[in-house]
């Protein structure tokens, strides 16, 4: 039974990235940033863990226990994600570097202790959530554009060392999906983003753990390298 690791897996995308996985028969680890978080994704038959990604002790901690444990990841899926929204003339350092720190400070050290697992079997998937903002920018988002904009050419490098390991490294970049960070926006801002989607709608957090589901099985062997937006049009 191969071993998928989500971060970031107590509610939103991660969260249907982990039900999709249990669904395939995975073993699943998913991480959250409190202990009540990784309790509840215990509850689901996820092995919750607690994992601050803004913080490189925890890191550490959590890779020696997942070491100590006997775990070997099979799969990576880096969706963990804050927002420290400002424009730039009023954006602080800690706003600027925290997501940094999580978006792509987090995914390099994840991607690089994962793939000493990964080189060893000789196989291994990596999905980095990106997201639309890295294509469009977004007024108030330039830290995290910048950052995920960096996933991406991030995972374009590293596709290219790892393949002939039988590795596939891509992105996934989402636009708007109906979470609880979009489900609690003013009502008239909505629909106003609505507008500006030719399908008419936000995306539901299972139609991309279908995705990542996908590019992870046999079936996307020859995929690697790619960034694989699923917007509904709202960027083409």
């Amino acid at each position: 039974m191969k071993t998928a690791l989500i971060t970031g897996a107590s509610r939103g995308i991660g969260n249907a990235i982990a039900l999709e996985f249990l669904e395939k028969g995975y073993s699943v680890i998913g991480t959250a940033t409190t202990e009540a978080g990784a309790a509840e994704l215990t509850k689901i038959g996820v092995n919750g863990r607690v994992l601050d990604l803004n913080n490189v002790d925890s890191i550490d901690q959590f890779w020696q226990k997942l070491e100590e444990d006997g775990e070997i990841v099979s799969l990576l899926i880096n969706n963990a994600g804050i927002t420290r929204d400002n424009i730039v003339l009023r954006m602080s350092d800690e706003e600027w570097s925290d997501i940094m720190n999580v978006h792509l400070n987090g995914t390099f050290q994840l991607c690089k202790r994962s793939l000493k697992m990964m080189l060893k079997s000789k196989w291994g998937r990596i999905i980095n959530i990106s997201s639309a903002s890295a294509s469009i920018g977004n007024r108030g988002q330039s830290n995290y554009a910048a950052a995920k904009a960096g996933v991406e050419a991030f995972t374009k490098s590293l596709a290219k060392e790892v393949g002939k390991r039988d590795i596939t490294i891509n992105a996934v970049a989402p636009g708007f999906i109906s979470t609880d960070m979009t489900q609690n926006n003013d009502g008239v801002n909505a629909d106003y983003l609505i507008k500006e989607i030719p399908l008419g709608r936000f995306g539901e957090p299972g139609e991309v753990a279908n995705l990542v589901s996908f590019l992870c099985s046999e079936q996307a062997s020859y995929i690697t390298g790619q960034t694989i937006h699923i917007n509904g049009g709202l960027y083409m």
